[in-house]
């Protein structure tokens, strides 16, 4: 066993387990936090790499000298309608509660208020929760039949599962999925519009009613579910989404998070 760290969030999911035995099986120290803070007997391991939410990293990421990868909040609204099929804008709050009509609002990154439909900008969190120039993404409503993450490493897709069929949870490897080939193609398609880290989660779908792939999101491979993904390729995926500060490659600079100051 070395002294490199893999620190999980409490609360871990499956994806946490599966990473955790993957990570012991490699001979690093990987443990899951029982609070929301670096064990003491673990604060001085370097390097160190993280997986769990936004609010872990603000809360351990510091400490532990971690640079946590994360997706531009613009990368999105910037693809070609051709790969995203719907309009997305990055707007702020104050501008996205004054819609008068129906859109998929969502943060970029964190998850300070629900992603979904709103009938209108009204339904959003007040002046009082969020501040109006905290930035949001909104999109025109569309649905999909089939969706897909996609973990990537040096923009090459290292492993990826379907998640969802029919609007309904329906997991299983894209190894077994029909669609196969027309997944890969089509997110070759959008790692070659560059703008993301090295290192990320992509999540690609077919939409609704025969109108083709579209992107569905980005996401921190550090705070992304592996559904049935291979969990030595997500483990790979996520070391260098969330690691030593001091190994961050110079084109990853841009795409680190900032992360908060949290009071203890």
């Amino acid at each position: 066993m070395t002294d490199r760290l893999l620190l999980l969030a409490p609360r871990i999911n499956d994806t946490g387990l599966q990473l955790l035995t993957a990570a012991r099986r490699r001979g690093l120290r990987a443990h899951t936090a029982t609070r929301w803070a670096v064990p003491e007997e673990l604060s001085g391991l370097r390097p160190a790499h993280l997986y769990g939410g936004p609010l872990f990293a603000d809360v351990v990421g510091r400490e532990l000298g971690i640079a946590a990868l994360e997706d531009p909040a613009d990368w999105l609204p910037g693809l070609p309608y051709e790969l995203t099929g719907r309009r997305i804008e990055c707007s702020t709050l104050a501008e996205a509660r004054r819609l008068r009509r129906p859109a998929f609002v969502k943060p970029p990154n964190d998850k300070l208020f629900p992603a979904r439909i709103y009938p209108d900008g009204t339904g959003l969190p007040g002046p009082d929760a969020l501040e109006d120039d905290f930035r949001v993404l909104v999109s025109d409503i569309v649905a999909f039949d089939r969706e897909y993450r996609l973990f990537v490493l040096d923009g090459e897709v290292r492993t990826a599962s379907r998640y969802l069929v029919g609007g309904r949870l329906d997991v299983a490897p894209l190894e077994e999925d029909p669609y196969r080939a027309g997944v890969l193609a089509f997110t070759a398609e959008v790692l070659a519009c560059g703008g993301l880290p090295s290192a990320v989660a992509v999540d690609v779908g077919l939409l609704a009613g025969g109108r083709g792939w579209a992107v569905v999101e980005a996401n921190s491979a550090w705070a992304s579910g592996g559904y049935a993904c291979d969990p030595d390729r997500v483990l790979d995926v996520v070391l260098r989404a969330a690691g030593p500060e001091e190994a961050v490659a110079p084109s990853d600079l841009r795409h680190r998070r900032a992360l908060a100051t949290v009071a203890r």
